[in-house]
């Protein structure tokens, strides 16, 4: 593997992926966004990146902009990612995504069992560098009781009733809410409702509320597969949210009327670069016949230029791209997020910044296990 300059095709020019491409573009690669819509692309005019009008659902149009790409990463909605996939097998271009559906990971896993390329989904945040991070917590004790793992991508100012606004894929954000939900307890991998399983947090003196949501282990439950007792994902919300959205996606049957929510959230919750991102994840387990409790906590503040959530979910996309290229992951066939080590991901460039804009005295304490790790 190398990391010499690369041809890497980023497809979607919402929020997230015009950052990917930005953050590809400023590693010396040769980089082009792409999108169906001409409009979308405008606000990339002048960047040290291509551009290039491609619809991803037109696969004969898809294969013929792959043909000559070492990568596509996409930054596209859930539900095209099949799509992409098995265009970018048959091209043989390595492939990236930052999808949290279930049933797709599934397809793309498949996929990998005859492919050429790599197959990398479930990129970002979360799956993605919670993943990671869940991982190396596992692997911190001799035996894993409980794994808990919580992340919130939240407005810093909350307006609305929701109290939540939109900074990623609408999409996205819907399918989490709707769908069964990956846990392990009592040792068995088992699913359970999303929206349920609600629960107080309090994090640096301000209250939030977890519940379950789809997708956010991505292969853990495999991975970690009678090495844990109970191992969980829960999205972060300010209180109340979880209710509001049960009385519209089940009491209204919303849920059955995606497109309807979709303008709902749309309308009622923009987006907004002044938010903030947290992640929790804590592991209890037992070493040296002691059972001990090990917690990780960083946050992550948007700005004018860049939100958090954007800064954490591109990040967390290309520091896997950064870490294939240096041939620190499997060459060929289905990736795991937590095939990923955490000290070789946060020595990443993307990795690296992740580490330094976090907020708190974990980010510090991770900063030096990582310089310690580099000089041993």
């Amino acid at each position: 593997m190398t990391t010499q300059k690369q041809r890497i095709a980023v497809l979607g020019a919402g929020q997230i992926g015009t950052i990917i491409a930005g953050m590809l573009a400023e590693q010396g690669h040769e980089v082009t966004l792409a999108d169906a819509a001409q409009a979308q692309l405008a606000h990339a005019a002048g960047k040290r990146f291509g551009t290039a009008v491609v619809d991803a659902s037109d696969l004969a149009a898809l294969r013929a902009f792959l043909a000559d790409r070492d990568i596509v990463v996409s930054a596209c909605p859930y539900f095209l990612n099949k799509g992409i996939a098995k265009a970018a097998a048959e091209t043989r271009t390595h492939y990236f995504d930052l999808t949290e559906d279930v049933a797709t990971t599934a397809y793309i896993k498949e996929l990998g069992k005859t492919a050429d390329v790599a197959l990398v989904p479930q990129c970002g945040l979360a799956p993605g560098f919670i993943c990671i991070l869940g991982a190396d917590m596992a692997a911190r004790f001799e035996n894993v009781r409980t794994i808990k793992m919580r992340v919130g991508a939240l407005p810093l100012y909350p307006t609305n009733a929701l109290r939540y606004n939109v900074t990623w894929s609408v999409d996205g954000l819907i399918n989490e809410y709707c769908n069964p939900c990956e846990i392990v307890f009592d040792g068995q991998p088992t699913v359970v409702p999303a929206l349920e399983g609600i629960e107080g947090v309090m994090i640096d003196g301000v209250a939030y509320e977890a519940f379950n949501t789809s997708g956010g282990l991505g292969t853990l439950t495999e991975t970690l597969a009678g090495k844990v007792r109970n191992m969980s994902y829960k999205t972060l919300r300010y209180p109340g949210h979880a209710e509001i959205m049960k009385l519209l996606l089940r009491d209204l049957e919303l849920a059955d009327d995606r497109e309807t929510m979709r303008r709902i959230l749309s309308h009622s919750a923009p987006f907004t670069r002044k938010d903030v991102v947290v992640i929790f994840v804590t592991g209890v387990g037992e070493r040296k016949g002691r059972l001990e409790e090990e917690s990780v906590v960083l946050r992550y503040d948007g700005n004018d230029e860049l939100g958090a959530i954007q800064l954490t979910t591109a990040s967390g996309c290309v520091a896997m791209v950064e870490l294939f290229l240096a041939g620190k992951l499997p060459a060929r066939g289905f990736v795991r997020q937590e095939d990923a080590i955490l000290a070789d991901f946060l020595a990443t460039k993307a990795g690296t910044r992740l580490l330094h804009e976090a907020r708190g005295a974990d980010a510090t304490a991770l900063g030096h296990t990582l310089a310690l790790k580099q000089a041993a």
